[in-house]
C-alpha cells in the first residue's frame, strides 16, 4: 500500500495532481455499463486517498512559501488575509504556526 510519505517522495505537486486526476476520473466514470473503464481496485482507492493528503500538504507548504514571499515583497497581513479569504489575524497566526512547525524539535534546553 502506498503511504503519503512514500508518495510525497515520488511525486511533485504537479505529478501528484495528474495521478490523482487520472484515478479520480476512472473512479467517477467506471460503471457496470462501461466495460472499457476498469473500476479502481483496493490499492488504487488507497492510493487516491493518500494522494489527496500529499496534494494538501504540498499545497499548504507552497502557500506558506508564497505568504513569506508576499511579506518580503511588501504585502501587509491584511492583503495576505484578503488573498487567502481570512482575516488579517488568522493569516498571521497560520503563518506563525507553520513557522513553529518548521523549527527543530530536538533543541536541548540550556538550563539543564
Amino acid at each position: 500500500m502506498a503511504t503519503p510519505a512514500e508518495l510525497e517522495r515520488r511525486y511533485t505537486l504537479l505529478t501528484a495532481v495528474g495521478r490523482y486526476d487520472a484515478l479520480r476520473t476512472r473512479e467517477v466514470l467506471a460503471a457496470p455499463d462501461e466495460p472499457d473503464i476498469k473500476p479502481l481496485g483496493r490499492e488504487e482507492c488507497l492510493e487516491l486517498l493518500a494522494l489527496g493528503e500529499v496534494i494538501a500538504k504540498k499545497a499548504a507548504y507552497g502557500q506558506q512559501l508564497s505568504v513569506r514571499a508576499a511579506r518580503e515583497a511588501g504585502a501587509s497581513w491584511a492583503d495576505i488575509g484578503a488573498a487567502l479569504d481570512v482575516d488579517e489575524e488568522t493569516a498571521r497566526r497560520l503563518h506563525e504556526r507553520w513557522l513553529e512547525g518548521r523549527q527543530p524539535r530536538d533543541v536541548v534546553d540550556s538550563s539543564d
